[in-house]
């Protein structure tokens, strides 16, 4: 059975920028064939299970050649996979799809085409550059930038004056100077304002504005580096007026969030509002435990406990999937008491519609089992169902102040695994994460695993408690906590930390 290709445009960088449809197919691939430019965040949108082809194509660096690109499209297909190729910008503006299609046609290969944002305009607008502006110009022209090695520029430089438009060049920084230089000897005023747009949409975003006579004298004096893009033309005299991503609390901050894959998305559009670009590397996964034969006896057993105490939302998640899966009704739960350790677990219960009747002050299993020990009764029948891992002094605490059965019941396995597509380490020595946030013990031990031989005194960790701050302290970091245990509390304390720092 022959598969499917879908030529899928990946944006500029900014997750928030990748379309709808885009993520949609993502999600259901088989096969991914990326390249260099796609955004770290996009990557991790990638399943798990797909099979992973990396092309990466930048300036004089391929790592396959086009024409082989073509033919791995075709021959994964032929596989019957769903082949996703996944393009920076938009795959149809000197992405070569249209050389990539050819070859899907010619063998009879199903395709679809889902377009992208494309870095010539949400670049200039990430910086304050509108393309357009009835002011200024009525034109937009993107070229591109690229040459064969040794062939001269095949642009009319003379026509593209004469628009009076706004020239947008595309992986043109190695020709910068024989860009502007074509312009000026067509006639183009010296004095034209012109910029190189560095990182767009990235924490690593920075422009240089100057004119089309001095931009590369000015480039050669701050350095730059790659992906940028080359602005030309008046509307780029309005960066600084219109600036507005340079304004949110956390531009130009890169975070990494490292909670459990099914609840980083909440804790990542906080920092993502605040204007951080956020590297999303779940240092942990949860699975349930193939054997569930305790949990199965526990809910036949229900109605003989008086508590049901849940210590992540996991353990909430679980739980009740294990409950639909035996068909059990809600109310069967009714005579029981529900004890959480947080907001976010008792977040989870209220899906259910449910409220807990205790939750500690301070979201710790310490404060969880004085808080519980003091509500009890002996001779009372408590059930946990948690973490393979759950920390054991919660039912010490309740075993030694109370004479109480407790069921504490392994539902689910935590798992350490680092990226396949992303070194963390890597991102650390190069300095280019500000701080890394920690929201469990867990999650810092599956960190350490993923980055083995990190000096990790290069880490500055904003810790969600103190047991994951101790974790953290173990290994040498840097280290924060947050006011409260809460995903806000800790957006909050690295705003603070990022103002201090500037």
């Amino acid at each position: 059975m022959t598969g499917k290709v879908w030529l899928v445009g990946a944006g500029p960088s900014d997750p928030g920028l990748f379309t709808r449809k885009g993520e949609q197919i993502l999600k259901q691939a088989e096969v991914v064939v990326y390249d260099a430019l796609v955004g770290q965040s996009i990557l991790n949108m990638i399943p798990e299970n797909a099979t992973l082809i990396n092309v990466g194509k930048r300036s004089c660096k391929h790592t396959m050649k086009q024409e082989q690109i073509n033919q791995v499209l075709v021959e994964e297909a032929k596989k019957g996979q769903r082949v996703v190729r996944l393009k920076g910008g938009d795959p149809f503006l000197f992405g070569r799809g249209g050389e990539e299609l050819e070859l899907l046609v010619k063998e009879g290969i199903p395709y679809e085409v889902v377009p992208g944002v494309t870095s010539a305009l949400s670049v200039p607008a990430y910086n304050g550059i509108p393309v357009t502006h009835r002011d200024y110009c009525s034109s937009l022209h993107i070229i591109t930038g690229h040459k064969r090695q040794g062939e001269s520029y095949n642009i009319d430089f003379e026509a593209l004056v004469r628009t009076k438009g706004t020239l947008v060049f595309l992986m043109g920084v190695s020709a910068l100077g024989d860009i502007c230089q074509g312009l000026l000897q067509t006639g183009m005023d010296p004095d034209m304002p012109a910029a190189l747009l560095i990182k767009g949409t990235t924490a690593a975003q920075r422009r240089i504005v100057a004119t089309v006579a001095t931009l590369k004298e000015e480039v050669e004096r701050q350095g730059a580096e790659t992906p940028a893009i080359i602005v030309v033309g008046k509307v780029c005299s309005l960066a600084e007026e219109f600036e507005w991503y340079e304004k949110l609390p956390l531009a130009g901050k890169k975070i990494l969030v490292t909670r459990p894959k099914e609840l980083i998305s909440e804790m990542s559009a906080k920092l993502r509002s605040a204007g951080a670009e956020v590297l999303e590397l779940p240092a942990i996964r949860t699975v349930p435990c193939e054997d569930q034969k305790r949990l199965v006896q526990a809910l036949k057993e229900i109605s003989t406990y008086q508590w049901l105490v849940f210590t992540s939302p996991t353990g909430v998640r679980v739980f009740f999937e294990e409950m639909d899966k035996q068909h059990m009704d809600i109310r069967a739960l009714c005579r029981i008491r529900l004890a959480v350790i947080g907001s976010g677990t008792a977040k989870e219960l209220k899906k259910h519609g449910l409220y807990p009747d205790l939750m500690p002050e301070e979201f710790y299993g310490e404060a969880l089992g004085k808080a519980l020990a003091e509500k009890c009764q002996d001779g009372d029948h408590i059930l946990i169902p948690r973490a393979a891992t759950g920390n054991q002094e919660l039912v010490q605490i309740l075993t030694d102040s109370k004479k109480v059965t407790i069921d504490d019941i392994a539902t689910y396995d935590t798992i350490y695994a680092g990226s396949a597509l992303i070194d963390e380490k890597q991102e650390f020595e190069n300095g280019s994460i500000d701080y890394a946030v920690f929201t469990s013990a867990s999650t810092v031990k599956g960190f350490a695993e993923a980055t083995n031989g990190l000096d990790y005194a290069k880490v500055h960790a904003v810790c969600i408690g103190r047991q994951t701050k101790a974790a953290a302290d173990t290994l040498g970091m840097q280290t924060e906590m947050s006011e409260k245990p809460t995903m806000d509390s800790v957006v909050e304390k690295v705003a603070e930390l990022c103002q201090k720092q500037g």
